[in-house]
């Protein structure tokens, strides 16, 4: 039967992350890969259900937290789209360890921009999907207030809560993610591509989904009518994961 299983593997930095690995029936050397969103963490609901349905179409799936996030080691400051990049190159050498030789990358929001850029420096994969991500790129200081913004130039960092979390972010952080042209990776994107969005998402307009098919017309947009950011209605999660692991399956033989 597939088995769902705890397992840890580590980061550049020597920090455990924690990740969830879902065995099929029969061994398969095909593997995806779900990064979740910011200040998430691996048991986001829509992550959790896409694995299942992987699992069950016998695709080897790792979902798993980020540094500072969920189980995982790490302090959360320390934050950066490189960072999280080199984990998930890690997270596809922990999967290599157990057999996969084919990959796929899936993110939800944050996780959405960090398996497109991912995508560049892991070999063999296969396919992106991106659910409710900023495609069309990202100004992260857009999300903390003017006086929040202004202690960040006084002092190096920014307090805010998420999640019931008290966190910082340093200078770091926006600096490393002006590095990325999100709108560049997906116009460049050779691998064949699945952007899933709703378009009732509250923290990243549909529009982002729809420019990416702009940049990129090879990629197949789904647009989830009356969905939310974190698709909250169990039957839109339903439908995205049916829809995600059958397209999976097609790009990944």
């Amino acid at each position: 039967m597939p088995m769902e299983q705890a397992v840890y593997f580590h980061n550049n930095q020597g920090e455990k992350l924690a990740g969830t690995l879902h065995r099929p029936e029969q061994p398969s050397d095909a593997g995806i890969i779900l990064g979740h969103c910011f200040t998430c963490s691996r048991h986001t609901s829509v992550l959790r259900d896409i694995a299942r349905h992987l699992n069950g179409k016998g695709i080897t799936t790792l979902r798993f937290d980020f540094s500072g996030n969920g189980q995982s080691e790490g302090d959360f400051a320390q934050t950066s789209y490189t960072k999280h990049i080199r984990e998930m190159k890690a997270a596809a050498d922990f999967l290599a360890g157990q057999g996969v030789v084919r990959f796929g990358l899936a993110g939800h929001s944050m996780g959405a921009a960090i398996a497109m850029l991912a995508a560049s420096v892991i070999r063999d994969v296969r396919a992106v999907c991106t659910l409710a991500g900023r495609l069309g790129g990202s100004d992260a200081t857009k999300l903390f207030t003017r006086e929040q913004m202004a202690r960040l130039e006084k002092t190096g960092t920014v307090s805010f809560t998420s999640r019931g979390r008290n966190l910082a972010l340093s200078e770091n952080f926006f600096s490393d993610l002006r590095r990325y042209n999100l709108p560049e990776t997906v116009a460049e994107c050779k691998v064949p591509l699945l952007v899933v969005h709703g378009d009732r998402d509250e923290i990243i307009p549909a529009e982002n989904a729809r420019q990416a098919k702009t940049l990129n017309p090879a990629t197949e947009l789904v647009i989830i009518p009356g969905a939310d950011h974190m698709f909250m209605n169990p039957e839109h999660r339903a439908q995205i994961a049916k829809r995600v692991a059958g397209w999976f399956e097609r790009h990944m033989a």
